[in-house]
């Protein structure tokens, strides 16, 4: 405009401020996006950190009656029942067993043949996502997946529900709790259980905020306090996965009678947990009081 200097350009004064970051300052920020990416990685993938499943289908055994459950949510389940073999007397009790977050049912077939010879029938499920079943493993599936598997016993196999005995390995302990909260069975087996799954992650992700993340909660030490059905808590002193101070926290919170049986010596994957002599025994002596 004419009488007006044109403005003129940036002087000194507006030039741009360059802010010096000092070595320490920047390393804290690469710590902090580190962390957040891993709190980013945990929080997407955290199911991939608890659920371990074997997805093939597990090749059928002698004595081993395939059978199908169907869940709420249109799913289909494969499952074994085993009965008690030729000559054992039948105590006409079914053992419901919900395995722990790796594998499948063709790994608890011992657990299953050593309880049949005691005189139970045994229904190994598989959740969804283990085993060649369908769908993805979530705390609210899997509890679809062991409503489904009560069903069958009761529908279909003919037992009555007070003859029901709910067995739980580890992730499975918190499966069955949930389920004898939901409907009581006659008595509850409780293999190696954590207090809740946010206190079992701190052990193996101490360096994530778990309790912060995790989706599934599975709160068994909550749960055991309102299930007033007789209950055996059995764990190995030597365990890695779940400390044994858990697994003892669970006993001490449950409602009903419970026994404490400690198998010296063994970790959580080891035989003696799995069809050893010391836990089959438990199981038929509870199951033996089921009238």
């Amino acid at each position: 405009m004419a009488g007006r200097k044109a403005l003129s350009g940036c002087g000194p004064a507006d030039s741009e401020v360059v802010v010096k970051v000092s070595a320490p300052v920047r390393a804290a920020l690469v710590v902090l996006l580190l962390v957040a990416l891993l709190v980013a990685a945990g929080w997407l993938l955290q199911r991939r950190l608890i659920y371990f499943p074997d997805r093939s289908a597990p090749r059928l055994g002698a004595g081993v009656q395939e059978v199908s459950l169907p869940t709420v949510d249109g799913l289909t389940l494969g499952a074994w029942l085993v009965r008690p073999p030729p000559g054992t007397p039948d105590r006409r009790v079914a053992v419901l067993v919900a395995h722990g977050n790796a594998g499948n049912r063709q790994g608890r077939l011992p657990l299953a043949a050593a309880l049949a010879g005691r005189g139970l029938t045994v229904l190994l499920t598989d959740y969804r996502g283990y085993g060649g079943n369908p769908g993805d493993p979530s705390e609210r599936g899997l509890a679809r997946d062991a409503d489904a598997a009560r069903a069958y016993l009761i529908d279909r196999a003919g037992f009555p529900a007070e003859r029901l005995v709910y067995f739980g390995e580890s992730l499975g302990a918190a499966v069955a709790t949930a389920l004898a909260v939901r409907h009581p069975p006659a008595a509850l087996v409780l293999r190696s259980p954590f207090t809740d799954l946010p206190a079992a992650g701190r052990e193996h992700y101490p360096f994530l905020p778990v309790r912060l993340l995790l989706r599934d909660r599975f709160p068994v030490g909550d749960l055991v306090a309102r299930v007033t059905a007789a209950t055996l808590v059995v764990y190995g002193t030597a365990d890695t996965v779940v400390p044994p101070a858990q697994s003892l926290a669970v006993a001490g919170r449950a409602a009903g009678p419970v026994r404490v049986v400690a198998v010296a010596g063994a970790d959580h994957n080891d035989a003696a947990l799995l069809d050893g002599r010391q836990l089959v025994d438990a199981v038929a002596e509870l199951a033996a009081g089921v009238r």
